[in-house]
């Protein structure tokens, strides 16, 4: 039997319009659920939650996801000519256990980490 079907983060978020718009506008997700301090967002098969933390320090906020992709040099160049800030100590680069990776911080400072796995050529 299958129990585990899908995961979907919940990260905070201080203000739904500025996560609307930087998930909407600048990573392509689509809105599917907007219940003022809670939304829902897709692309694909990814689903990310948010819940409103008003009080939250972005400096100390520790939420993290890991996503990941196919053809991510593509997706790499879509959000820098999009103008998206990859995060200064993470651009794309190659990681020791298998993955090629590059990571952004959203307005409320949770880390997007993007990977795909190396393959032999």
């Amino acid at each position: 039997m299958q129990y585990f079907l899908a995961i979907n983060p919940k990260l905070p978020m201080r203000n739904p319009e500025a996560t609307k718009a930087f998930y909407s506008e600048k990573l392509g997700f689509t809105l599917i659920g907007d219940y003022g301090d809670y939304l829902l967002f897709q692309r694909e098969n990814v689903e990310i939650h948010f819940f409103l933390h008003q009080t939250l320090v972005p400096q100390e906020n520790y939420g993290q996801v890991y996503i990941r992709v196919q053809e991510i040099e593509s997706l790499y160049k879509a959000f820098q000519k999009a103008g998206i800030d990859i995060h200064p100590n993470a651009p794309l680069q190659r990681k020791p256990w298998g993955q090629r990776e590059f990571s952004l911080l959203d307005p409320d400072f949770n880390l997007l980490t993007f990977g795909e796995e190396m393959r032999e050529d």
